[in-house]
């Protein structure tokens, strides 16, 4: 079986593919303190909880956009299932051409996920990612990655408000039933979340445009599930989206 990790600057999560299907996933705090038994006895323990084999794990796929967390997790891959991880990075076999001024710029998270929808939808397509950061890329017709926008994220720039602010609390990011609200807490929840849905359709707007022709949205991230219904500009919401490029990533490259 196959373990995929995706390290993000929040959350890390993980996945066991038998094949082509997704066994189970977790997701769990990134945290740059933890010790390499941390993260070993952490993951053992989930799959112990939930009746997955850890000696069926023959393979390791990482990405990361957090590099400090690395080392730590390759001596954890090591140490408590013997395996040395493929990690997405130069050298790796992606499949896509990737059209940026430095290709290393690119966080491994946006290739992988540009794989996935690609693989999956063809193109041209436009992902969004909703993360600690918002990102959204774009690819072409013949599976050329074209590069695309980074946004803050949702979670961040709701932080950001409550901390810069005196008397704002801290709110849960939900749907509101219009915008002319008569209490902060509402107000502030209108205000995060039609604005997020505004930023999505304009820049989605100006992507198709940009393209020059209509491009199929795949939607990911922990708040994908949220502002999906109240925008036609979300075609799909693909929550594993990242774990399945990770699995296609090492299947090109086995």
């Amino acid at each position: 079986m196959l373990l995929v990790i995706d390290v993000g600057n929040t959350n890390i999560v993980l996945g066991v593919y038998e094949g082509t299907e997704l066994v189970d996933h977790w997701r769990i705090s990134t945290d740059r303190l933890r010790t390499t038994d941390e993260y070993g006895v952490l993951i053992r323990e989930l799959f112990y909880l939930n009746e997955v084999n850890a000696e069926s794990i023959d393979s390791i796929i990482i990405s990361s956009v957090v590099p400090p967390v690395m080392p730590t997790l390759e001596r954890m891959c090591q140490r408590y299932f013997g395996l040395s991880p493929l990690i997405i990075g130069p050298g790796v076999k992606t499949g896509m051409d990737i059209k940026y001024d430095n290709p290393r710029e690119v966080g491994a998270d946006r290739i992988v996920n540009a794989v996935a929808a690609y693989d999956k939808y063809g193109g041209p397509v436009i992902i969004v990612d909703f993360g600690t950061a918002t990102t959204f890329c774009a690819v072409d017709g013949k599976g050329v990655y074209l590069g695309g926008s980074i946004c803050p994220g949702i979670g961040i720039s709701t932080e950001a408000l409550v901390q810069r602010t005196a008397k704002l609390p801290r709110i849960e990011v939900r749907r509101t039933d219009g915008v002319i609200c008569r209490n902060t807490v509402e107000s502030m929840q209108a205000g995060v979340f039609y604005g997020f849905v505004g930023q999505v359709e304009g820049i989605v707007a100006r992507m198709r445009k940009e393209l020059g022709q209509t491009a199929k949205i795949v939607a990911t991230g922990g708040y994908a599930v949220i502002i999906a219904p109240e925008t036609a500009a979300i075609d799909v919401v693909e929550p594993m989206l990242t774990l399945e490029g990770l699995r296609i990533i090492y299947e090109r490259n086995s």
